[in-house]
């Protein structure tokens, strides 16, 4: 979902027009922006945490040259997701995985049994 599709979502969803739902969510990217300017996290409960985090200073490399460099200290925005972020996006996965992940088990156990099935009668056979 790109910006105007999100616009039109949030028009959408709240009766708003698209005008004001753009006003709207400009102003709250301009608000997280500047809280983060100050250094201050933007903590919305249930979705998740902005903050600014210092990167301390490494070693790397130039791509081009293959030369080694520093690349210096700075801060840079952060995201945690809150828990019902995590988990509404993780019962979406683990639903569908976790069937293909049954089926994978079921079809294992079903391959084993075969091959010990297999396994036994040539040692019989050989008796």
């Amino acid at each position: 979902m790109n910006k105007t599709q999100l616009i039109e979502a949030i028009a959408k969803d709240t009766g708003l027009s698209k005008k004001a739902a753009e006003a709207a969510l400009n102003a709250f990217i301009a608000n997280v922006q500047k809280s983060l300017k100050k250094g201050e996290p933007v903590q919305l409960i249930g979705f998740g945490t902005f903050t600014v985090v210092k990167r301390g200073r490494r070693k790397g490399r130039n791509p081009k040259t293959g030369e080694p460099m520093v690349i210096p200290a700075r801060k840079v925005p952060k995201f945690n997701p809150g828990q019902t972020l995590k988990d509404l996006v993780a019962k979406k996965k683990s639903s569908s995985s976790s069937k293909k992940a049954a089926t994978k088990k079921t079809a294992t156990k079903k391959t084993a049994k075969k091959a010990t099935k297999k396994t036994a009668s040539k040692k019989s056979k050989k008796k």
